[in-house]
């Protein structure tokens, strides 16, 4: 088969297509004929070699896929050869075909574009475990999302939604309009407005219950500033770095939690767990139309550096995808 490759690390220019050796799927893992995979920001990382593929992961790019079951291996039950799936993957999406344990594989919901499937095993999973999981957000609570224009922040618009939340965002002013339309209440430019005055202003002062961040250190002091009373920060990336400061008597006086949860490193059994509560919870909100993949474009496997500097430009509105020809 073929695969997006990484000889050696560095630009986009760094992405060889190339002829690798087939995956053949082991005991209780399934083989995917990929359709189509999703560029996100983690695979940028491994590109400029800073974020290596768990142990055991394909060397490939690719956190997630979608496309038909070619076999299945030992002791796999419930999928069948030829059945359109998506999956969350610990790598290898960019890619003709791989192998995934099958805990971690999902139908693909009713009534989306099976192309179109690839854009949500990994912000499906990201965000479910994340803000519901993880932070309990609740019916009549408030949502910051940070970065509210990418894949994982226009998923987490429509899911704070549909868990009956108000959901505010920062993001690039241009992406407003649409951002609204997902059902965004507030929507704050982080260029040019303060994001902690908008919180306190839109919330009568008193914050955001939980804050999706993207961000990391550069963000720190100002998430805990614009955090509700018994608050919660989820930190799920460090776009703004590793390292920040934290004013432990500032969190202490609004009763705050900061918490972070890695998906691609955690181990199968966990991966599983967190699937099986997407597709119980959230699949069905999919098909019924409360949630859908918002996809900017679909750009050719094979020409997947093109598609990691759009992602780097930030010009895009959801999910990029990598299709097969």
């Amino acid at each position: 088969m073929h695969a997006i490759t990484i000889p050696e690390p560095g630009g986009p220019e760094a992405l060889v297509w190339a002829e690798v050796p087939d995956p053949e799927p082991g005991p209780g893992e399934v083989l995917i004929d990929v359709r189509a995979t999703a560029v996100n920001r983690a695979d940028l990382l491994q590109r400029q070699g800073n974020y290596a593929p768990p142990p055991g992961a394909p060397a490939y790019p690719g956190l997630e896929c979608s496309g038909e079951v070619a076999a299945v291996g030992a002791g796999v039950t419930g999928w069948e050869v030829g059945q359109p799936v998506c999956a969350l993957l610990a790598g290898g999406g960019y890619a003709e075909r791989v192998a995934v344990p099958a805990g971690q594989v999902l139908p693909v919901p009713a009534g989306v574009d099976p192309v179109d499937a690839a854009a949500l095993p990994e912000v499906a999973c990201t965000v479910w475990s994340n803000v519901a999981q993880l932070a309990h957000l609740s019916r009549g609570e408030t949502l910051l999302v940070h970065g509210g224009g990418s894949g994982i922040g226009t998923f987490a618009i429509q899911l704070g939604k549909a868990l009956g939340a108000t959901v505010a965002v920062t993001a690039r002013s241009g992406k407003h309009d649409a951002l609204r339309e997902l059902g965004a209440d507030h929507t704050i430019d982080y260029r040019e407005q303060d994001f902690v005055e908008e919180i306190r202003s839109a919330t009568g002062g008193r914050g955001a219950d939980v804050i999706l961040d993207i961000m990391g250190a550069a963000y720190l002091p100002r998430n805990v500033a614009a955090l509700a009373t018994g608050g919660r920060i989820v930190v799920i990336g460090m776009q703004g770095g590793r390292k920040g400061e934290l004013d432990l008597g500032a969190l202490m006086a609004k009763q705050g939690t900061v918490a972070s949860r890695a998906l691609r490193s955690r181990p199968v059994e966990q991966k599983a767990e967190i699937v099986r509560g997407v597709r119980e919870h959230v699949w069905p909100l999919i098909e019924s139309g409360k949630i859908r993949p918002i996809v900017d474009r679909r750009i050719p496997l094979a020409e997947a550096a093109e598609a990691h500097r759009l992602v780097e430009s930030s010009d895009h509105l959801g999910k990029v995808l990598l299709v097969r020809g």
